[in-house]
């Protein structure tokens, strides 16, 4: 006769809880293979429980063996399952919406430009710690000074809670003095702190050289900085290139945010511009750059921009070890591919679960705060947290269709919402220093 697994639930406190009869009942979380049973039971929370089954060939004798086992294991502790972390839920495999408030969170990419608590506050209650994400645009008003200010301010008053990427500035890049001038200013932003070096999409959308040319990031002119990186090994937080939806037609984009976004604005919208390099140019020229700095740690910002095909992602992740991508904003890709064929999609998430970060892009400026900036920060996080860690049928707006969430295992879990940015990034939130009277990172 085939021994079989069987589990039951138990907690000595509340009395069964769970029973199909909806009334009071107790669970024991353990599995036991009973000796010469093959039956399938279903816990009870009184003799007379019309949702008992019991098919077994089994004696008498060996279902007292069976439930003397069972008190054992709730009694000394004897559980197949690793420990959970100080202050982690400890029952099951898998992590449910209850605990959603309990579990030790990282969002791995936002953009806190504000010396204001709302953001820090919120993801405090929501037990979430953050690394706050410095760029270069040379056509917005903040410059990297100014966020990474910000950025230590955060840290000062979250100690631990929050961290940083710093970036660097090529808004004189074709000035001869520009690689000395940029590693110097990598190097401070390391002393005070960063863990990361982003790297912003104006390289290969619209930095230009002298002769007019656009600067992409294989450019034998940026592998000085590159090598730098690398050899202070410090990772890169890339943001290259643009979703795949930015290059098809409107009528053709997969997300309605995108669609809404590049009809907005078309001069965004490189479908429309042909003259820029195209979506596989962009992807080749992050390639090159990675094949020619194998030691540089590397994390795509947005599912690496190939958030349209989890294949797609998958070869890239083998071919280049040490690469690593974000979810940050493009969450509801892989929701669009859950509606196609969510197992492809789960199965993808729990092969490569080391190398995948959890981020949503998501930001405070100097004017947002208070309740409706907690309220929004609190209903991503808990949708993202509904359709990663539950079987739940969902719908978004992004998406055309329902989906099903994907039910990850709670090891997965932990690996994408903390443990893979600590190793990843494994300066993230350490203390800034202490600003330097009369120089440092101050804000302008």
């Amino acid at each position: 006769m085939t021994a079989t697994k069987y589990r039951i639930f138990f907690n000595q406190e509340s009395g069964f809880r769970g029973c199909p009869c909806k009334r009071d009942a107790r669970f024991l979380r353990r599995q036991v293979i009973p000796p010469g049973m093959t039956a399938a039971i279903t816990p009870l929370c009184h003799a007379d429980c019309p949702t008992f089954a019991f098919h077994s060939a089994a004696s008498m004798m060996s279902i007292v063996l069976y439930l003397g086992m069972a008190l054992f294991c709730a009694l000394w502790g004897t559980d197949q399952h690793p420990a959970a972390a100080p202050g982690q839920p400890k029952d099951s495999l898998y992590y449910t919406m209850e605990d959603f408030l309990q579990v030790e969170k990282t969002d791995a990419h936002v953009h806190i430009n504000t010396s204001r608590p709302d953001f820090m506050e919120q993801a405090a209650r929501d037990h979430f710690r953050a690394m706050t994400v410095n760029y270069d645009d040379p056509s917005d008003s903040s410059d990297t000074r100014e966020q990474e200010a910000f950025a230590l301010d955060q840290i000062r008053t979250f100690p631990g809670r929050v961290g940083y990427a710093c970036s660097f500035s090529t808004r004189n890049f074709n000035d001869p003095g520009w690689v000395p001038e940029t590693i110097n200013s990598l190097s401070n932003s390391f002393s005070r702190g960063a863990a990361a070096v982003k790297i912003y999409k104006v390289i290969g959308m619209s930095l230009r050289d002298g002769s007019g040319r656009l600067v992409m990031i294989d450019d034998p002119r940026l592998a000085p900085v590159l090598d730098f990186i690398a050899a202070r090994h410090m990772p890169v937080l890339g943001h290259l290139g643009e979703p795949r939806n930015c290059w098809l037609p409107a009528e053709e984009m997969t997300i309605a945010g995108d669609r809404n976004y590049f009809t907005q604005h078309p001069e965004y919208h490189m479908y429309l511009h042909p003259e820029f390099p195209g979506y596989q140019a962009q992807i080749a020229s992050r390639d090159h750059m990675l094949e020619m700095h194998p030691n540089l740690r590397f994390v795509g910002a947005h599912l690496g921009s190939l958030e349209w095909n989890v294949d797609e992602l998958a070869r890239r992740l083998d071919r280049f070890p040490n690469m690593a991508v974000d979810l940050a904003a493009r969450i509801t890709h892989l929701q669009y591919q859950a509606v196609r064929n969510r197992s492809r999609v789960r199965d993808f998430m729990i092969r490569y679960q080391d190398r995948l970060i959890y981020a949503t892009d998501m930001g405070a400026g100097p004017l947002s705060g208070g309740l409706a900036l907690g309220r929004d920060l609190h209903a991503t996080w808990l949708s993202d947290w509904k359709f990663f860690v539950t079987q739940d049928n969902m719908q978004v707006p992004d998406v055309d269709s329902a989906f099903s969430g994907l039910h990850l295992p709670r090891s997965v879990i932990d690996k994408i919402y903390r443990l893979n940015a600590r190793a990843w990034y494994p300066r993230l939130f350490r203390e800034a220093p202490e600003p330097r009277r009369g120089g440092g990172a101050s804000r302008p």
